[in-house]
C-alpha cells in the first residue's frame, strides 16, 4: 500500500492526475481505512473531474465527496479529512442549484473551519475560506433578493475584506503558491487596492507552478494585469 501511495504522490507532483488517481485507488483497495490513501484519493477524484468535459464532471465530484466523507468518518480529528470534503463539496455545488447549493455553501465553510481547528497553518483551508467569502460577497442585489425570497437567505457575514484576510494568511504559510497570489490580487481589486493587486499578480506569474492548474491561474493573472494597464 505504501508503494501505491508513493507512486501516486510522484504522479501528483508531475501533474499527472489520472496516474495519481489510479495509484491512490489501488492503495484504498489494499486498505480501505487508510487516512492518507483516502484523502488523497478524494483529492484526485476532484482534480481529474475538473479536467473532464462538463457532462462527465459530476460523477467524479460525487466520488470525491463519497471518499472524503468516509475519510471524515474514520479520521474525524485529521485536518485533510475535512479539507478534502470541503473541496469535494465545493465542486459538487457547481452542479447544484437553489436551496441545496446554499446548504452546501454552509457545509463547505464548516469543513474548512474544522480543518483549521485541526491544523491552524493549513493554507488550503484558508484559501477555501477566502473563496467562500469572495463568491458570496460578489453576488449582486438581485441574486441576494432571490435567495432571500425563495430559499430563506444566504449565509451571513461574507465580505471582500474577510476574503482578503484569508488569502493573505494563505500566502504567509505558502508564499510559493501562485494561486494564493492570484486570488488575493483578484480580491484586492474589489477593494480598490490596485498597486497591491498588481504586485501579487506579478508574483503569481513569476513563481514556478505548484499545482496542476497553475498555468490557468497565470493566464487569468496576465489578463487582469492587462486590464489594469488599459485602465491607467
Amino acid at each position: 500500500m505504501a508503494q501505491a501511495i508513493d507512486e501516486g504522490d510522484n504522479a501528483y507532483r508531475k501533474f499527472d492526475n489520472r496516474a495519481a488517481l489510479t495509484n491512490y485507488r489501488r492503495a484504498v483497495e489494499l486498505d480501505s481505512s487508510d487516512y492518507e490513501a483516502l484523502w488523497k484519493l478524494a483529492r484526485a477524484y476532484a482534480d481529474v473531474g475538473m479536467s473532464l468535459p462538463k457532462k462527465e464532471q459530476p460523477a467524479y465530484y460525487a466520488l470525491a465527496e463519497k471518499t472524503a466523507r468516509r475519510c471524515v468518518t474514520l479520521h474525524p480529528d485529521s485536518s485533510n479529512s475535512h479539507f478534502s470534503l470541503a473541496v469535494a463539496l465545493g465542486r459538487v455545488a457547481l452542479y447544484e442549484g437553489g436551496k441545496r447549493k446554499i446548504q452546501i455553501a454552509r457545509e463547505v465553510k464548516a469543513e474548512a473551519e474544522q480543518t483549521l481547528r485541526a491544523d491552524p497553518r493549513h493554507d488550503g483551508a484558508m484559501h477555501v475560506l477566502g473563496r467562500w467569502h469572495y463568491e458570496l460577497a460578489d453576488l449582486n442585489f438581485i441574486e441576494r433578493a432571490v435567495a432571500k425570497i425563495v430559499f430563506g437567505g444566504l449565509p451571513t457575514g461574507a465580505s471582500y475584506e474577510q476574503a482578503a484576510r484569508y488569502f493573505e494568511q494563505a500566502i504567509q504559510y505558502r508564499p510559493q503558491a501562485p494561486v494564493h497570489h492570484y486570488e488575493f490580487a483578484r480580491t484586492l481589486l474589489k477593494l480598490d487596492r490596485v498597486a497591491e493587486a498588481r504586485r501579487h499578480l506579478e508574483n503569481c506569474l513569476a513563481l514556478p507552478d505548484v499545482f496542476w492548474d497553475d498555468s490557468q491561474h497565470k493566464l487569468k493573472a496576465r489578463k487582469l494585469l492587462d486590464k489594469i494597464d488599459r485602465s491607467q
